[in-house]
């Protein structure tokens, strides 16, 4: 199989094409990236003397490029998008152009090569927001509610997916998944951010009371659940994918870095809270883990750990970019 990966410089792309290479090394991958401050070559290293993979600097919103590189092409599994919900409100405009005209771009060159699956990442923010302390969860019938330009973009993109499965006959899938945590992501989200200022010796910022509660999804989970997805997932159907079971406030999700790195709360810094900021996102897997098989093979604390050390063992790649723009 020969599959095309958008913003596979990303985090999670990354992350992704690292676990396919290995886990399904008869397969090409094409990785298509316009290498943004969020992309950075160092973490395909590994993979660039791979026979099996190559790799095309190039915007999904550019029509000529995305048409060169969906040739041949059996699967694409789509991360391409800005997803920083900060940078969405001092700039939204990057975010429909990149989220939503890009996902549209891509579907055009799908239906013309006719490709056989086409895969959309997505995430749990398009449903809005829950109140805490409640047992809700948002679910595949969970009604869209998007409260950021982020939010708002994925949703536009999410429903183009369908709509090309529908209107044109399209094999599509899309997976809502929560927040990422892992290898490689950008020292802008809360976990590598909290991380890289205390080896610092900076302080740990935490938006408002800090009380909001967000599922939290190891990336090699989120891999392996696209896996199962390619492999099992119906077309035109959603699945939502997520690593927690019970709500950890984001204050907790501090304090227990600060336990493994053997800081003091002290270390806590309140910041203000942005515009818009949503209360609680809380996922059911339920259906992923009945229709699938799919489920996080540890639990958080230890994903925790093994996160913190990885941050902490890799300096050098953190610090190249941390401030640069």
């Amino acid at each position: 199989m020969k599959l095309l990966v958008t913003g596979g410089l990303g985090f999670i792309g990354s992350n992704f094409i690292l676990y396919w290479l290995k886990v399904h090394p008869e397969d090409q991958i094409v990785n298509l990236d316009k290498l943004t401050y969020a992309g950075n070559l160092e973490n395909l290293k590994t993979a660039e003397g791979n026979l099996n993979y190559s790799f095309i600097k190039g915007d999904i919103g550019d029509s000529k490029i995305v048409d060169q590189a969906m040739a041949g092409i059996d699967t694409v599994v789509h991360f391409a998008a800005e997803s920083h919900v900060d940078r969405s409100i001092t700039g939204p405009a990057i975010f429909v152009l990149t989220n939503v005209v890009g996902t549209q771009v891509l579907l055009d060159a799908a239906v013309k090569h006719q490709v056989k699956h086409f895969h959309h990442i997505s995430t749990d923010e398009v449903f809005g927001a829950l109140a805490i302390n409640t047992p809700d969860k948002f679910s595949e019938t969970t009604r869209y509610n998007p409260n950021s330009p982020y939010s708002a973009s994925k949703a536009g993109s999410d429903h183009l997916v369908h709509a090309y499965h529908v209107t044109y006959g399209l094999i599509t899938t899309i997976t809502n998944t929560s927040n990422n945590y892992g290898p490689y992501q950008f020292p802008e989200k809360l976990i590598p951010l909290v991380v890289t200022n205390l080896l610092e010796g900076k302080k740990a910022p935490v938006y408002g009371d800090g009380l909001y509660v967000r599922d939290w999804l190891y990336v090699a989970d989120h891999c392996r659940g696209i896996d199962l997805v390619l492999q099992k997932g119906k077309s035109g159907e959603t699945y939502c994918l997520g690593g927690l079971t019970q709500d950890i406030a984001n204050i907790e999700i501090v304090k227990k870095i600060l336990k493994l790195m053997g800081k003091d709360e002290d270390q806590i810094e309140l910041v203000k809270d942005r515009p818009g900021h949503d209360c609680r996102y809380a996922l059911d897997w339920s259906k992923a883990k009945t229709e699938l098989g799919y489920q996080p093979e540890h639990d958080f604390d230890t994903y925790l750990e093994k996160t913190v050390k990885w941050y902490t063992d890799n300096q050098d790649w953190w610090k190249k970019i941390k401030y640069a723009r």
